[in-house]
């Protein structure tokens, strides 16, 4: 059977929950908060100044998308670790609904999203 792209972005939500379980830094600030933007299921940290927002949602018939916000250098870090995958703009990491997720591939891009700000101080110190 077919997966759907409900299916697809219930597993994708599985796994952002799950990388943020994990990071320790994330933890220590609160975790994060679900709601909605945009009429996106979204996550982002519930204190200011340690990540950027995900938002997933299907991008078209054949993909789901995970958004981050397009003013931040994530995609293109995205794309320099990622090749392989496909992309919109400097917005969002598509992929396929009839593929497996590449489930490392997404743990790797949603703890850069959620850790945005506070890698960034990081780097600059």
């Amino acid at each position: 059977m077919a997966a759907t792209a409900e299916q697809k972005l219930r597993e994708l939500s599985a796994i952002i929950r799950k990388t943020a379980r994990d990071l320790a830094p994330l933890q220590e600030q609160g975790g994060i908060e679900e709601t909605l933007k945009w009429g996106q299921q979204s996550f982002l940290p519930k204190r200011r100044g340690i990540g950027t927002t995900i938002r997933i949602d299907q991008a078209n018939d054949q993909e789901v998308a995970l958004y981050v916000h397009c003013q931040t250098t994530l995609v293109d870090t995205y794309r320099s670790l990622f090749r392989e995958l496909k992309f919109e703009g400097n917005r969002a990491v598509l992929f396929p609904i009839d593929k497996p997720l590449p489930k490392e591939t997404i743990r790797v891009c949603v703890t850069e999203a959620l850790l945005y700000h506070h890698n960034k101080k990081l780097r600059a110190s």
